[in-house]
């Protein structure tokens, strides 16, 4: 019986990571936007235009972050995540009221904001609710989920547009999902241990980049997620130009990188168990580069959907692998970097930017995955600043 009550109350919490897989959407809204909104502007602005949209919404996570735990202190982390719940409703109907490319940044905004809320208060929720040895796992499934989240938005949006008429249906189905996860949840009595702790402030949490290997890391989360989120808007853009395909049809793009994702996730717990994360990181950065490298020059549609396969197997990894360096690095300061590498998810805002910027001056995706590439570079150089085993404080 004490078994049965705690996955009815594990289920709900784990739901909660699909919610959290939404803001994946936004590399099929770029492309929708720009042919849809965008076609009166100037060709050399609109990638530029469009990239707002991740701009908007990674943006979200430099800026409420922190906030957010210090909220999460006063009302709770089940509360918070339900609080999360009523802003990514609210984000999903408003492309409904309004399509442009005006509320289609503020919704995306809100999404931005909600999905913050959500990162930083789901997994203090999941550990009230999972004891022990099974929370490494039970974290690793809400991983998952989420990744499923990333994976199955190009084929609702599909769905959406070819069965319901309009591709912007795949909002109030996010919607209606959304409104499922709160009423679980709140169907569920969740016991909260009373927080005591004070709340680190702006200044102790940014003081930690003083130190040089926490910077390097930190830069490390900046660059990986803009490598992430890059992959994401970018390989529809890049079908579309070199293959010819529609916009539907070129939303597949991103379903083969998160679907790659996911299967490299795995891998990499197995292997992570047995060998060096430093010495897979440099492996998997290096792999990552060479595919890069390769998609400056690939045009055959299916050697650019393989392509997106290996960099999303051999990226699918460097995150966590990040993070937990940044912990190890400060075992002392470890809520505080928590909330520094969290913080590190507006790379997601800015990479995308300079990469529309950048494909617009130069005419063409190269432009875009030569920004792309160049993190990727960073990445790479980093694993290698790392000595083999341990993070090595300068």
């Amino acid at each position: 019986m004490k078994n049965e009550n705690s996955i009815a109350k594990i289920l709900p919490v784990l739901f909660g990571f699909f919610i959290m897989g939404f803001c994946d959407v936004v590399g099929i809204t770029v492309i929708h936007v720009k042919e849809d909104l965008l076609g009166n502007y100037s060709p050399e602005f609109r990638d530029t235009l469009s990239n707002l949209i991740p701009v908007a919404l990674f943006s979200m996570f430099l800026l409420f972050s922190i906030p957010t735990g210090m909220l999460m202190n006063k009302i709770g982390r089940k509360k918070t995540v339900l609080l999360s719940n009523i802003i990514t409703i609210a984000a999903m109907f408003i492309p409904l009221i309004e399509y442009s490319f005006t509320m289609s940044l503020v919704a995306f905004a809100l999404l931005g904001i909600a999905n913050t809320i959500l990162q930083v208060s789901l997994n203090p929720l999941l550990n009230n609710v999972v004891q022990g040895d099974k929370l490494t796992s039970v974290l690793t499934a809400g991983q998952f989920v989420k990744a499923i989240s990333s994976f199955l938005g190009p084929f609702i949006a599909a769905f959406a547009a070819s069965i319901l008429g309009n591709w912007q249906y795949i909002f109030p189905i996010y919607a209606v999902v959304t409104l499922i996860s709160t009423i679980w949840l709140l169907s569920v009595p969740i016991q909260e241990e009373a927080f005591t702790n004070k709340a680190s402030t702006f200044s102790e949490v940014f003081s930690l980049l003083k130190d040089k290997t926490i910077l390097s890391l930190f830069l490390g989360i900046v660059f990986v997620v803009g490598v992430d989120v890059g992959i994401n808007t970018a390989s529809p853009k890049i079908l579309m130009e070199r293959s010819g395909l529609n916009s539907i049809e070129a939303g597949y793009g991103p379903s083969m990188y998160f679907a790659f994702r996911t299967a490299g996730a795995f891998i990499g717990a197995i292997l992570l168990a047995k060998f060096s994360s430093v010495g897979i990181f440099r492996i998997i950065t290096t792999i990552a580069l060479i595919a890069l490298i390769s998609l400056l020059f690939a045009a055959d549609k299916i050697v650019l959907f393989a392509l997106f396969a290996i960099i999303g197997l051999s990226i699918a990894n460097v995150f966590s692998i990040i993070f937990s360096l940044a912990l190890q690095a400060r075992p002392d300061k470890t809520n505080e970097i928590s909330g520094l590498m969290i913080t590190g998810v507006f790379g997601g805002a800015i990479i995308p930017f300079i990469m529309g910027i950048s494909s617009d001056l130069w005419g063409s995706q190269i432009g875009s995955v030569s920004i792309i590439l160049l993190c990727t570079v960073y990445l790479l150089y980093s694993a290698y600043r790392l000595p083999g085993n341990s993070v090595s404080r300068r």
